[in-house]
């Protein structure tokens, strides 16, 4: 498969980045999975995501001078080694990945059309975070887009915490500036996280956007 690697920074966390082409996939580039089995009945587009995400992930560790293969664990979360966490998304031909020593998110999305994003944002945020958004100076469906993304990443990075998939409405965005946004949590994400308060650094690459969560 056609890849090119490069690094991005985000608050001091290197980010590694995978540009791909699933149309280059073949089978051959998957015997490099120790876990290739498990993909035996995925579409070419969630191999190609799958094993660009993992590459990603490989360069992350290898920059860390560890050479580890992520496979696949409960929940299908991605198996880091031992004392580090590590976190893969990937977006239309683009996978990225993080690892640090402390739990970590990372999510990268493509910024929702306009028409798309008045769609969606109900499903995403209630009519008091649409107000933080709207009212952020950033386009609505840029705006939106980074809550939906912010979501995500917090979710990654609390994972290892809660056994559940907790609902949009466990995180509400509380700010949304230039670079980062401001995310509380309520019991619908997990008691015990219950009105703890997350900033969460984003940029923008291209027409994606990227949010970061430290857990």
């Amino acid at each position: 498969m056609h890849i090119h690697h490069s690094i991005l920074t985000l608050a001091g966390i290197n980010l590694h980045r995978i540009d791909f082409d699933p149309a280059t996939l073949t089978d051959a580039d998957l015997h490099w999975l120790p876990h290739r089995a498990a993909l035996d009945r995925a579409v070419t587009k969630r191999r190609a995501e799958h094993l660009a995400g993992r590459i990603a992930a490989f360069r992350a560790l290898q920059a860390q001078g560890i050479d580890h293969i992520a496979g696949i664990g409960e929940r299908r979360r991605p198996l880091w080694p031992a004392g580090w966490f590590g976190s893969i998304s990937h977006c239309e031909g683009c996978a990225l990945a993080a690892v640090a020593k402390s739990p970590v998110g990372v999510d990268i999305e493509k910024v929702m059309a306009a028409e798309q994003s008045r769609e969606m944002a109900s499903g995403i945020v209630d009519v008091g975070e649409q107000k933080v958004l709207e009212e952020s100076g950033l386009p609505f469906p840029l705006a939106l887009t980074l809550a939906f993304s912010a979501k995500e990443s917090l979710y990654k990075a609390l994972s290892h915490r809660i056994a559940h998939l907790p609902e949009f409405s466990a995180g509400k965005v509380e700010a949304l500036g230039a670079s980062a946004l401001t995310l509380r949590l309520n019991a619908g994400f997990d008691p015990a996280l219950a009105g703890a308060v997350y900033r969460l650094p984003w940029r923008q690459s291209d027409d994606r956007v990227i949010t970061l969560a430290s857990g």
